[in-house]
């Protein structure tokens, strides 16, 4: 099996059937089917921003894999996209429309495809991604009126209607039983986005190639106004977490089981099963049992058996029944039966005191009383499994799970969600920080490993031997520590071309010290390699955890493993593991579920996949990166016992169940405090409380503030992400690590002793035990400044082409394509001059420089604020001769005044060049000025 047979495999089996009625699917051989939608032919694939950026080496569309497809009306829709081509906001970031134009199906239209065609199909659209939400508005969650007109008059003409989200999340649903469709809407399938595979895994699923057996996620309410979330999300920079521990069906299940349209864990099949229950064992900690699951219908098909727990209401107050278990059979056969087995420990579902009200303050306790088991195939209809001598366990006392420590809490009062017992929600006060956070930060100062200067302790000495990794952070003075902690990007010459950066040993000095340069990527659904090489797209994680299958997402991430070898990268940047609080989040496609123990287990099923090959993935964004609109400044206001619970709960289980060595820290603020500088997250929570002993970066040009007090935010105080233990800022210009970053505060607050140096050596110790970890590690040390070289094809240039020397200004006025010649074999050196006008805090453009095909150097940039800047592109070996040079921008933005080359002594010379300006020259000096760019 390949990567590809694999994708097509998961996509089939995350893709979930929430209607069937009327016999409307499978379709069937020689039935005419009328498709509408011009989904039909763009089919999305993936979402927007960082986790989208793959480049696929192909892409399925629904419609080529649907024979049976009225071709009159496939024409029509194939004339109208070549009209109206798909709009994809010109690739700028975050540009892309949530919809795309539609066309018109008049009443007479559908009438006429009616005469043809016994079903219709119609293919509804959206999409949304890294800083760019959904809104409640028309277009975007809901229909426009020009689709509903469309949906209006094909429901009159025909009597079996299937609707198919493509989509990157649930949209809305609640226009599906309307008076004027009632009846008519007999079919609804959720394919979200499958990646590259999207389109064919779809048809293969309406078709009855494959029998779905997805299963919700996320719960589908009838309103998006019915989550409790919706009303403080967007509206301003607090973010309120009211609804506490009661996200998704948690709440639903609890206080409004007569607003859920589809609850969590629903799926239907085109067969159907029987699941009958064992009575239930405790062994005083695990609970088990065993289910009969028989296929009672004519065709094969796989079910998914789920296990809740529903836990006294204490002092506490819990939710009416949470995900403990679950399980997905094989492919059973009609008339086949499979004996499954789950089991959970109970002390999973302890309540976080963080009031005190148990007695029992900042402990996870399991509360007296009586604990129910609920077992079937969704949260909502899962009924009673009986124990041996009782319908339940009973504690009869409360007891401690664990002691923690109380952090991340919040410094303001705010109301939060509680159950009264009863079954109807109870507003309480939240409890606010009592503790000294100063005291608690300042007395975990390390001891300082005493400065010695190089002892001859190379990278690889502390590879074989850790227990020198002390000795060898001993040799290293100040700036080579200070170097550790940055990371350089994007599309770093120092690493595979392409990369969103670059960390480790990215100065000449730390090369000395034999301390390689490891390679980190986008992202969560493939590699992203801005040079345009290609690499598989897999599907969003939300169809992944619609699979509910833990074997077929690791057996996924394996496939997805050895392409990052292939590629020499060295961590992937996902999972993305953040809860689905609020279905109008944008990158709810990159996140799994509104549970964080489905969440969790998904994490560590990718985890143990693609770690299996030696790579080590980046979970991500930790944490309560909830909302994408305004996300660096958004301020997550939230109680310690949510967090513990919810939130922080998949990270927790990443950590110590699926043995997680690298998080990605998040935008946000948590309770005043940004998640790149959280002393409680990095240090208190995920070092202290549950021991990690792997890498924290921060999220890319992440903006940081005081770890203690808060206060304004900006790319400067990073001595406040290292006092926080976050080991890596992510990231400053290329080659300017060594060279104070972004210009932050480390230089200066150390010496000024506003940051003690052992600080700095203990996440620059983190950094090099993660590298001696990583299969970087294993490779031959590349040189840092390696030089690719490129053989001339041509003697000379086409006829009626210029060829350009060196020392001569090109690709002016917007030309992309050029010639130039080359008269000696040499080093050549590229410089731009360019600027970008856009808002650089949402947008990476990148502009590569192609020679003959192939790609060279590569510029990427944030914006210059509409100035024009010069950078050097890279360093070049050619030879003799003329090459074709081409700009390809495959991320829009940058605006290139000219490109030049021009030969250099050597590459360390070029270097040298660069360190001693530090921005590029308007001119090389062979161009004849050594003058620097006035800002």
């Amino acid at each position: 099996m390949t990567f590809a047979d694999k994708i097509l495999e998961a996509a089939q089996e995350g893709i979930v059937l929430l209607k069937n009625e009327n016999d409307t699917l499978p379709l069937k051989a020689g039935e005419k089917v009328a498709v509408f939608g011009r989904g039909q032919i763009n089919f999305i694939k993936c979402g927007l921003g960082s986790g989208g950026s793959v480049h696929a080496p192909y892409s399925t569309n629904l419609i080529d894999y649907l024979p049976n497809a009225d071709e009159e009306l496939v024409a029509m829709y194939k004339a109208f996209v070549k009209e109206n081509p798909f709009d994809n906001g010109g690739g700028a970031w975050a540009a892309e429309p949530w919809n795309q134009k539609e066309m018109p199906v008049s009443a007479e239209l559908a009438s006429k495809a009616a005469s043809r065609c016994s079903k219709a199909v119609i293919v509804i659209t959206r999409n949304a991604g890294e800083d760019k939400d959904l809104v409640n508005e028309k277009g975007s969650w809901s229909l426009t009126d020009d689709e509903y007109d469309n949906i209006r008059n094909i429901c009159s003409a025909f009597e079996k209607v299937c609707v198919v989200f493509n989509t990157c999340g649930i949209v809305d649903n609640s226009w599906l039983d309307n008076e004027d469709l009632k009846g008519h809407i007999t079919s609804v399938v959720y394919a979200w986005q499958a990646g590259q595979e999207c389109g064919r895994a779809a048809a293969y699923v309406l078709l009855g190639k494959s029998n779905p057996s997805g299963k919700l996620s996320i719960t589908v309410a009838k309103k998006i106004e019915d989550y409790p979330s919706t009303a403080g999300f967007n509206t301003g920079l607090d973010s309120i977490y009211l609804e506490d521990i009661y996200v998704g069906y948690r709440y639903f299940n609890t206080f409004a089981k007569e607003k859920i349209l589809y609850p969590f864990g629903y799926g239907l099949s085109y067969t159907t099963f029987s699941v009958e229950f064992s009575k239930a064992k405790f062994n005083g900690k695990e609970i088990s049992v065993k289910a009969l699951v028989r296929n009672t219908g004519s065709v094969a098909g796989k079910e998914v058996v789920q296990l809740y727990v529903s836990c006294p209401q204490g002092k506490l107050g819990k939710a009416d029944r949470e995900l403990a278990a679950f399980i997905k059979t094989g492919v059973l056969q009609s008339g086949q039966e499979e004996l499954v087995e789950l089991s959970f420990n109970i002390e999973n579902h302890a309540s976080y005191d963080d009031n005190g009200a148990t007695g029992n303050a900042f402990c996870k306790v399991l509360e007296e009383g009586k604990y129910y088991v609920y077992g079937g195939t969704d949260s909502l209809s899962a009924s009673l499994v009986q124990f041996e001598d009782s319908d339940c366990i009973e504690l009869a006392e409360t007891s401690v799970v664990e002691q923690l420590t109380s952090a991340a809490a919040p410094v303001v009062e705010f109301e939060r969600m509680t159950n009264d017992g009863n079954g109807s929600v109870k507003m309480e006060r939240t409890p606010v920080r009592k503790y000294d956070l100063r005291k608690r930060v300042e007395e975990s100062i390390p001891e300082e490993i005493p400065y010695t200067g190089d002892k001859g302790i190379k990278f690889l000495d502390v590879k074989k031997d850790p227990s020198k990794l002390d000795a060898f952070i001993g040799q290293l003075d100040d700036t080579m520590l200070m170097t550790l902690c940055r990371g350089e990007g994007m599309m770093s010459r120092k690493t595979t071309p392409g990369l969103a950066s670059a960390m480790g040993g990215l100065s000449e000095d730390l090369y000395q010290f034999g301390i390689p340069v490891a390679g980190c990527a986008d992202g969560p659904s493939g590699i992203r390699m801005d040079t345009g090489t290609e690499a598989n797209l897999m599907p969003i994680g939300t169809l992944l955890a619609s699979t509910w299958n833990l074997d077929i997402v690791k057996e996924l991430m394996e496939f997805e493993g050895d392409e990052l070898n292939e590629n020499k990268i060295d961590t992937c940047l996902g999972p993305g593991i953040n809860i689905q609080r609020n279905p109008l989040n944008g990158r709810n496609f990159e996140y799994f579920s509104e549970d964080p123990l489905l969440t969790g287990a998904m994490t560590c099923a990718i985890l143990e996949g693609i770690q299996s090959r030696g790579v080590w993935p980046t979970i991500k964004h930790y944490a309560c990166n909830n909302r994408e609109n305004g996300r660096r400044m958004n301020n997550a206001i939230v109680s310690e016992r949510a967090l513990r619970e919810i939130y922080l709960a998949p990270f927790e289980m990443a950590v110590k169940k699926g043995g997680a060595k690298s998080i990605m820290s998040s935008y946000n603020l948590i309770n005043g405090v940004q998640a790149a500088s959280n002393y409680e997250l990095c240090q208190t929570i995920l070092r202290e409380d549950w021991k990690y002993e792997g890498l924290v970066m921060t999220d890319w040009w992440a903006t940081v503030n005081d770890c203690v007090e808060g206060g304004d935010s900006d790319v400067e105080q990073v001595s406040q992400m290292i006092r926080s233990r976050n080991d890596v800022y992510m990231i400053c210009q290329n080659d300017k690590a060594e060279k104070d970053g972004n210009g932050d505060d480390l230089r200066e607050a150390l010496k000024s002793g506003k940051l003690k140096r052992s600080e700095l050596q203990r996440c620059a110790r983190d950094v090099v035990a993660f590298m001696i970890n990583a299969k970087v590690s294993e490779r031959p040390l590349r040189g840092l400044n390696d030089v690719p070289g490129f053989v001339a094809k041509h003697e000379k240039q086409p006829a009626g082409q210029l060829a350009y020397g060196e020392d001569i200004k090109f690709m002016k006025d917007g030309t992309t394509k050029a010639y130039i010649e080359v008269l000696e074999d040499d080093v050549y050196n590229f410089l731009a001059m360019f600027k970008k006008d856009s808002d650089g805090t949402v947008s990476q453009s990148v502009c590569n420089l192609n020679i003959d095909g192939e790609n060279a150097v590569s510029l990427n940039c944030r914006t210059t604020e509409g100035r024009t800047e010069g950078a050097i592109m890279g360093l070049l070996k050619l030879t003799k001769g003329v090459y074709e040079v081409e700009l390809v921008h495959t991320k829009p933005g940058i605006v290139i005044d000219y490109v030049g080359f021009s030969r250099t002594i050597s590459t360390s010379t070029g270097m040298r060049y660069f360190r001693e300006y530090g921005e590029a020259p308007v001119e090389h000096p062979r161009f004849g000025r050594k003058k620097k760019v006035q800002h």
